[in-house]
């Protein structure tokens, strides 16, 4: 288990002018997506709890489905700063990853509402994806089919405490601190166990 925890994922300090309002409304933004998803969020909302000119959001972003992806980007962008990607430790890179996750829940859910309302992979995650996939396979001796299996196995097993409901991860009741790094002791010992051996079709 790593040492220090990663902080929540959250978007850099707003800055001055122009690149201050822009900042501000990817924070609102976030806020709204999490809570109303794609569909159901509102611009005039993320204007007012930015605050910020309504028109702004389409100088800066174009539309509200433009606006959402930049909000998607800028913190998976974040993530890939506090939890860097080890394909050579594929167990310890889904245990950062379920602590990121863990401290900072709304991004699973962010996520959730995007495969809802737009399930199709862009072609920069399908490219970002697969590169990491090769890493993984070179580093574990298996083929980019295998390597792809490895890392969506680790990527699910990071995601598994928040996709699963609260009283069906504790059902013996135990403290929830105690259950928190008994399950993620549990995510590193599998993804370790299938890095090791997945099989190519070499």
């Amino acid at each position: 288990m790593s040492g220090t925890r990663p902080g929540p994922v959250r978007a850099p300090a707003p800055g001055r002018g122009a690149s201050a309002t822009r900042a501000r409304l990817l924070e609102a933004a976030y806020e709204e997506f999490v809570t109303h998803g794609p569909a159901g969020a509102r611009v005039e909302r993320i204007a007012r709890n930015a605050p910020a000119n309504k028109q702004a959001i389409y100088a800066y972003f174009g539309s509200k489905e433009e606006l959402f992806e930049a909000v998607l980007e800028a913190r998976i962008r974040v993530l890939a700063d506090v939890v860097p990607f080890t394909p050579d430790d594929l167990a310890g890179y889904a245990g950062a990853l379920f602590d990121a996750f863990a401290d900072d829940p709304d991004l699973i859910r962010l996520t959730q509402w995007r495969t809802l309302e737009r399930p199709e992979a862009t072609d920069a995650e399908r490219d970002n994806h697969i590169d990491k996939a090769r890493a993984v396979a070179e580093a574990y001796g298996t083929d980019l089919a295998g390597g792809m299996d490895a890392l969506m196995i680790a990527l699910a097993a990071a995601q598994s405490w928040l996709s699963t409901p609260a009283a069906i991860r504790n059902p013996a009741g135990a403290d929830e601190k105690t259950r928190l790094a008994q399950h993620r002791a549990a995510v590193v010992a599998s993804v370790d166990a299938v890095a090791d051996r997945i099989p190519s079709a070499r």
